[in-house]
């Protein structure tokens, strides 16, 4: 594409000199190190690094401009506007064709379940003979292609890039977890959402967001961002949790179509007569297009609403309840989210993503549903995040768990015994009966080898990831092999 018409989409911009009007760009990029030959260079000022530092090696790399919020030295043409990150969304969606104007987009926000509704969508929609795209936590799908991804809500420029290949690729349905902080930094903007989901709030990221109320603002622009406008040929939806008491608030900021769901309170769609056990959880399933009976694999109340999240998108894009019915019924799980680890123990060992206090709270009342004896709990807390929850996790787990193990997460920067510490002041004067492993792998030991018939070990926090990450390095490390491990040491001993 011309460097001329991608600059017709951005109204207000400086350039020194005037470019040649056959100049033609290639590509568009925010890496240094991924430019070639005939690239536009976006010069993105991050938390820690500034992208107008690069400028020099972005020319060496074959860029043929370069966009910034102020002047650099470069010989090569120079474009300032006053927000480099707001027109690179804007550049982006010109430059690969506002590819979410012809594919159905879902967003998906909210504290907890995000994951976990975003692959019901997925199971729903194959079901369905569509073919999904999927970006999210655990990884980027397209079809039956995976693809690693280091965000939970990428930037714009790969979100633009993406949906355009998405389209080539015939997808017929794609479906996106949206993050805080994604809404908040402009990551979506250019994002064309058909359908915005909302599972619930709880506490979490309050060391980004100043307060409850300013993470809740976050989440608002999402359904804000459906639109003023009523396209009767392409209605779009906001579907809410209306046992969360944020749903008062963002029924307000949408002017869409408003699709509601609950267990307590009277909602247009709604999970009655539950029954919880350890293999899976059963339900009526009532609709405004009808009423059913769920038999599904997934177990806890928490996935009753995670399928209900799923049910009012998947109604609102017109997918039959026969349809939705046999997929719920087929999925046996998510990766990392309540994950059995099976090796023929007599006591069962579940891993779960739960990093935040309400859903480590969700999960362990779950486990009391059907736990026989003991609850093992084995928790941490990432570093360099919020630090106002560490002392409620360690108050939840003490609460739950007969035998508690505080251990390290993702301890990044921070020194682990310093989280550990913060996580212990929570409890150290409750009376209550734990133990501190600062090493991960020695705690789930410890908990394997403790663990007797019938017991039941959380291992929480982590769930999919393969990794931990001390300092700024990542190492491999996976909640479920070091389980598993453990288990083959006990049985051999």
């Amino acid at each position: 594409m011309k460097l001329v018409e991608i600059l017709s989409s951005l109204d207000f911009y400086q350039m020194e000199e005037h470019v040649d009007d056959s100049l033609e760009i290639s590509t568009i990029e925010m890496d240094s190190r991924k430019v070639k030959e005939g690239a536009l260079f976006v010069c993105i000022k991050g938390q820690t690094v500034d992208g107008h530092d690069f400028a020099g090696q972005a020319a060496e790399n074959g860029a043929r401009a370069i966009l910034a919020e102020r002047q650099i030295d470069t010989p090569l043409p120079l474009i300032i506007v006053r927000d480099t990150s707001r027109a690179l969304a804007i550049i982006s969606t010109k430059f690969y064709g506002n590819p979410t104007a012809n594919l159905p987009l879902i967003g998906i926000t909210g504290t907890n379940g995000k994951t976990t509704v975003s692959y019901l969508l997925e199971a729903i929609f194959n079901q369905h003979d569509k073919k999904t795209g999927v970006i999210g936590t655990i990884q980027m799908k397209v079809g039956d292609q995976t693809y690693p991804v280091q965000n939970t809500t990428p930037h714009a420029l790969f979100l633009q890039k993406t949906f355009h290949e998405m389209r080539q690729q015939d997808v017929d349905q794609a479906i996106m977890e949206v993050s805080s902080h994604a809404l908040d930094q402009g990551r979506v903007y250019g994002c064309d959402y058909d359908i915005a989901v909302f599972t619930n709030l709880s506490q979490d990221h309050l060391d980004y967001h100043k307060d409850m109320d300013d993470y809740l603002r976050a989440k608002s622009m999402l359904f804000a961002q459906l639109g003023n406008n009523y396209d009767f040929h392409k209605k779009k939806f906001a579907v809410l949790n209306a046992d969360d008491d944020s749903c008062a608030l963002l029924t307000k900021s949408t002017a869409q179509h408003v699709l509601t769901y609950a267990i307590k309170k009277d909602a247009d769609i709604r999970a009655q007569d539950i029954a919880l056990h350890a293999s899976g959880t059963s339900f009526k399933l009532t609709t405004p297009v009808g009423e059913t009976e769920i038999n599904s694999k997934l177990i806890g109340l928490f996935n009753v609403y995670n399928m209900l999240a799923a049910t009012g998108a998947a109604i609102a894009a017109k997918v039959p309840l026969s349809v939705i019915k046999v997929a719920l019924e087929n999925i046996a799980g998510v990766n990392g989210r309540f994950q059995p680890v099976d090796c023929g123990q007599n006591f069962a060992v579940i891993v779960d993503y739960a990093h935040t206090p309400d859903s480590l709270e969700n999960v362990l009342q779950t486990i009391k549903e059907f736990a026989k004896k003991d609850i093992f709990v084995v928790v941490g807390c990432g570093g360099d995040r919020d630090r106002t929850k560490r002392p409620l996790m360690a108050q939840i787990a003490v609460k739950y768990g007969d035998h508690v193990l505080f251990t390290s997460d993702n301890p990044r920067t921070e020194d682990p015994q310093a989280i550990l510490n913060d996580m212990v002041a929570g409890v150290k004067d409750s009376g209550a009966s734990y133990d501190v492993i600062v090493n991960r792998k020695d705690a789930i030991t410890e908990a394997v080898h403790r663990a007797k018939q019938d017991d039941i070990i959380l291992i929480a926090g982590k769930g999919h990831e393969t990794y931990q990450q001390i300092g700024l390095e990542k190492h491999h490390f996976d909640d479920r092999e070091v389980a598993a491990a453990a288990i083959e040491s006990k049985e051999n001993e």
